[in-house]
């Protein structure tokens, strides 16, 4: 299991490769930003004719994670469907799937400003939890402290062989962390992004999703 260990409010977190956060210490598995059933509000949308397999591909590497933590929890930070009638229009396979993750364990669906209100999927639905001494939402607030969130889809650009080549990220100070969208077509806001310097320290830091996640400084006025 590739990740990067990191520590916020003094609690032991790893960042994984997949964009996934473990918890060790509350054998939690921590989640943003899936936006299930995509491509079909797209194309209800008017919008381009996606392959309708990003649910799919997205439970499948939960199932992975969830298998490989060990995770006794699971915390979707928001935006996990699309849509409400996208969540609505998951295939029953594709909703017996997610049932049979959810069955043993503890399952959060904290609300996010695409599904704001509770959906028939079972576990718990909450605005935001807290766990003292952290709290988990969707959206981050200014001035929060121990505050993991998502919402924002963060991306890192790299100069890399004379081109430039984007990589989703966790970025964390040591007030919070902003998780990467787990789902599988999802975009993602530039790390040099205002938004994001109105929220994280000048010495903030990104992991960078991927086979070999890596942990780097992170230049809020313009890039790496």
């Amino acid at each position: 299991m590739n990740g990067v260990e990191l520590s916020l409010a003094g609690c032991r977190l790893i960042a994984l490769g997949t964009g996934a956060l473990h918890w060790p210490d509350r054998q939690m598995l921590i989640v943003s930003d899936l936006h299930l059933g995509k491509s079909e509000r797209i194309a209800r949308r008017g919008g381009m004719m996606l392959p309708p397999y990003e649910t799919r591909d997205t439970l499948t590497r939960l199932e992975a994670d969830i298998a490989a933590t060990g995770a006794q929890s699971v915390i979707c930070l928001g935006d996990s469907f699309d849509d409400r009638s996208a969540a609505e229009s998951l295939s029953e396979d594709e909703r017996l799937w997610i049932k049979r993750l959810q069955a043993g364990r503890r399952w959060v669906w904290i609300e996010g400003n695409h599904d704001p209100g509770p959906l028939d999927f079972g576990g718990t639905h909450l605005a935001e939890l807290p766990l003292a001494p952290l709290v988990l939402r969707h959206i981050a607030r200014p001035g929060a402290s121990g505050e993991i969130s998502g919402h924002y889809h963060p991306k890192v650009q790299l100069p890399t062989r004379g081109r430039v080549i984007s990589r989703p990220a966790f970025l964390f100070d040591t007030s919070r962390l902003i998780m990467p969208s787990y789902g599988t077509y999802t975009g993602g806001l530039r790390a040099d992004d205002p938004a994001f310097a109105r929220l994280l320290a000048a010495d903030a830091h990104a992991v960078l999703m991927g086979p070999a996640p890596q942990r780097i400084p992170l230049c809020l006025s313009g890039g790496l």
